[in-house]
């Protein structure tokens, strides 16, 4: 008798879309040969930053008389109207720009940025310049590098897809700044997570009630990069080498959150009230001894790829919603990173963010400019290319070691280990995707997992 395989296991498999790839290629070396200003922008973005011009780009707006539409229909592309944009086009097949076609002959590029005003500011653009949009809106926009046929447009977003400015409601702007402040400084350590879970959960109910679930969305993850990189060096680093170009964290690719097995289940709740979809799910082999649930919400685009120890067997299950009830004698890296460390959605803070770079260009600069050693590659598809920054060592409570040792978790060498040396505790992570392709190397994500172990960090450095 065969065993059907689970459909959350085989839906979603994403493959390399090289057409797509080109076609958007042929439209910004377009764009970029008839705009000078856009043209240094992209070489600085490579040369300060580490990132490519392509990662950035939000939209791009085609003159309809191109005759563009039926190579984008060949490629992937589907007509998805939005406000503003009535013949706009996305391709779901892989990570792309949407293309919105126009009249008249002048093609725009939109580019994501955190700011609006903060791009503008940095790049001294003409203070009369008008930003479509008001401040502490969902939604802002502004002409930065204008041209004859090609203008450069830098867009912020806030849990909207649309591209018509909304009316003005200046209460529920200051009602979004106070629901991000409630967020960022949010309690995380409680006596009991559940005690935790209870917490966030009603910051993010107060916020649904005020601004709805996308931009509750968008502000909560604004708040956890925040606190992340309050405890990474490596993002710090990062952060303002693209600042300094106006940019902020608007090439972010996911957000990893380790979990334990209890909670698991209430991870995946509180991202599902955030609008996440569940995508792909992996079981990372014997030796790491861990899964994942990949989750996505569409409307801020923002993925979030979530960690915990499991069995191969319990993959087969719907482990993301049911848990696991399986009592275990031992923990995997994730377990034992959450026992030293806290939940990442409470103590912790992330584990890494993964942001699109020019993978080759990041690794240099950051040593260079920052001391920032990267770590060997996990993944080195033509397609795929990942590295973690060296890990930052955090301190780890007197508490959570004794806990840990307890019950037996940990010997009691690894434990003095912990206590004067710490543990490894998160990364900043260095990602190239190219042709589209919006999968994950399972293969490689095991290989990293099982190279960060903390056990095995405290042997070697005995």
């Amino acid at each position: 008798m065969t065993t059907a395989v689970p459909s959350h296991l085989t839906k979603f498999h994403w493959e390399p879309q090289p057409a797509a790839q080109r076609l958007v290629d042929e439209l910004i070396a377009q764009f970029l040969a008839a705009n000078p200003a856009a043209s240094t922008l992209a070489q600085r973005m490579t040369a300060e930053t580490g990132t490519r011009f392509k990662d950035w780009i939000d939209a791009i707006f085609v003159p309809a008389s191109s005759g563009v539409e039926p190579r984008l229909k060949e490629v992937g592309y589907v007509q998805k109207p939005q406000p503003g944009a009535d013949r706009c086009f996305v391709n779901d097949l892989g990570i792309f720009p949407a293309i919105v076609l126009v009249e008249g002959g002048v093609t725009r590029i939109a580019i994501k940025v955190d700011s609006v005003a903060e791009f503008l500011a940095t790049h001294q653009i003409n203070p009369s310049t008008p930003i479509e949009g008001e401040p502490l809106s969902q939604y802002r926009t502004a002409k930065a590098f204008p041209g004859s046929n090609a203008e450069l447009w830098a867009t912020e977003r806030h849990g909207y897809r649309g591209f018509a400015a909304l009316a003005p409601n200046p209460g529920k702007g200051i009602a979004a700044q106070q629901h991000l402040e409630n967020l960022c400084r949010r309690g995380r350590d409680f006596a009991t997570d559940a005690e935790g879970f209870a917490e966030v959960n009603r910051l993010v109910d107060a916020a649904i009630k005020d601004l709805g679930r996308d931009w509750t969305c968008d502000l909560f993850f604004e708040a956890e990069r925040r606190y992340w990189m309050r405890r990474n060096r490596a993002a710090q680093v990062q952060y303002a080498r693209q600042q300094k170009l106006g940019l902020g964290w608007a090439n972010h690719d996911h957000h990893t959150y380790r979990c334990g097995r209890e909670n698991f289940p209430a991870l995946v709740a509180l991202w599902k009230k955030l609008g996440f979809n569940c995508r792909e799910a992996f079981y990372a082999g014997a030796e790491a001894g861990w899964g994942a649930q990949v989750m996505e919400q569409p409307v801020t685009n923002i993925t979030t790829f979530n960690d915990v120890d499991m069995s191969p067997e319990e993959l087969l299950k719907d482990f993301a919603h049911l848990g696991f009830t399986e009592k275990r004698d031992q923990l995997g890296t994730v377990g034992l990173w959450c026992g030293l460390h806290g939940e990442a959605v409470l103590q912790a803070g992330m584990h890494h963010l993964e942001c699109q770079f020019d993978w080759h260009a990041l690794v240099e600069q950051l040593e260079k400019q920052g001391g920032v050693k990267t770590m060997a590659p996990f993944t080195t598809f033509p397609y795929l290319r990942q590295a973690f920054t060296e890990g930052e060592r955090w301190a780890v409570r007197a508490e959570r070691v004794q806990t840990l040792l307890d019950k037996g978790f940990i010997t009691a060498e690894q434990a003095e280990k912990f206590r004067k040396e710490g543990a490894l505790g998160s990364h900043l992570e260095n990602l190239e995707r190219n042709d589209g392709f919006k999968g994950f190397n399972q293969q490689g994500v095991s290989d990293i997992i099982a190279r960060t172990d903390p056990r095995k960090i405290a042997a070697m450095s005995a």
